[in-house]
């Protein structure tokens, strides 16, 4: 029983960071109806998978990568505190996805 509570928990806490990602994300793209985060759950953590239309990655990625690096350093610090890494990769819509460890 305390390992269905574990499972929930921590498909509870994927459900507040994808959500907590895609919020921030609809708030600086130009075309809020086409972002999506899909998560997926691996044995070393969880990938949330932020999508994008093509003419939006550059607002999510910000100049240098600092809206991403940004982004990553709130899913660390979540990470952390909810003991589950979380990691973000960002495509274009359409695109294949690529994780970067």
């Amino acid at each position: 029983m305390a390992q269905a509570t574990a499972a929930t928990a921590g498909d509870d806490s994927a459900k507040n960071m994808s959500d907590l990602v895609l919020k921030i994300a609809r708030a600086l793209v130009d075309s809020p109806e086409s972002v999506s985060v899909e998560v997926v759950n691996e044995a070393e953590g969880t990938i949330l998978r932020l999508r994008v239309a093509q003419s939006d990655v550059g607002k999510v990625i910000g100049k240098q990568g600092r809206t991403a690096r940004s982004l990553r350093t709130i899913l660390s610090a979540a990470s952390m505190k909810l003991r589950h890494r979380f990691a973000l990769d960002i495509v274009e819509e359409g695109e294949r996805p690529t994780h970067e460890h």
